[in-house]
């Protein structure tokens, strides 16, 4: 089986920090940013305490659909993963992005696998569960997810490729067979990428076709 990973904000969509832009609609994105930034990388338990247990607890849910509905797909996303499709891919999304945005690309575009987090909301309010196994991505621990659906549909890490753009990609890219980084933010990324591709995310079509012929090659007998 062919498998394609892709990142999901600034590959499949607009760049944003989805859930710092949510911070902003709550209006608790001065003190969100400053938790992001002293726990995103080093304690995400205690994020997810401070933020879903404390400052978003009870909050409508209305701001948080009303973002999602507003984020835009980048330009030829559509029509790339149509392509890949037609090549015979399976496509996924390993993002700590949030789980209804990934639902919304897979049903749209045909997406085989998500792996995404989850806010979870009743009554339509946020629940606030401080339970961290609704936030399974977290800060560079993306390479875990791709082993795990590896293992899943015993695919070998080396027939994998991997699109990302920026640091939280990292890992994901050095376990993968081929990695792109695609309009890159990190130059660590680029460091451990196979490829780096600008522009129209369409552009990775070529640097996948290089890499199934090399692969076809490596594999004859």
């Amino acid at each position: 089986m062919k498998l394609i990973i892709f990142d999901m904000d600034g590959v499949i969509f607009e760049h944003i920090n989805f859930w710092l832009e949510l911070h902003k609609a709550y209006g608790t994105y001065e003190e969100g940013a400053e938790l992001t930034e002293r726990y995103v990388k080093t304690d995400y338990q205690k994020l997810v305490d401070e933020v879903v247990g404390r400052l978003w607890k009870g909050k409508p849910a209305k701001p948080y659909f009303d973002l999602i509905k507003k984020i835009k797909y980048l330009p030829d996303v559509k029509e790339t993963a149509k392509e890949l499709k037609k090549e015979g891919y399976k496509i996924a999304i390993i993002s700590a992005g949030p789980k209804e945005l990934a639902e919304m690309a897979k049903e749209e575009l045909g997406l085989d696998y998500i792996y995404t987090n989850e806010l979870l909301i009743k009554n339509n309010k946020i629940v606030g569960s401080r339970d961290i196994k609704h936030w399974p991505i977290r800060f560079g621990n993306k390479a875990e997810a791709l082993r795990e659906l590896c293992r899943k549909h015993n695919i070998d890490l080396k027939d994998v490729i991997v699109v990302g753009h920026d640091e939280a990609d990292v890992k994901m890219a050095k376990s993968a067979g081929f990695a792109i980084a695609l309009n890159p933010r990190s130059d660590e990324l680029v460091k451990y990428s196979n490829k780096v591709v600008r522009g129209s995310i369409k552009n990775i079509l070529k640097a996948i076709e290089e890499f199934e012929k090399t692969n076809s090659t490596r594999r004859m007998p």
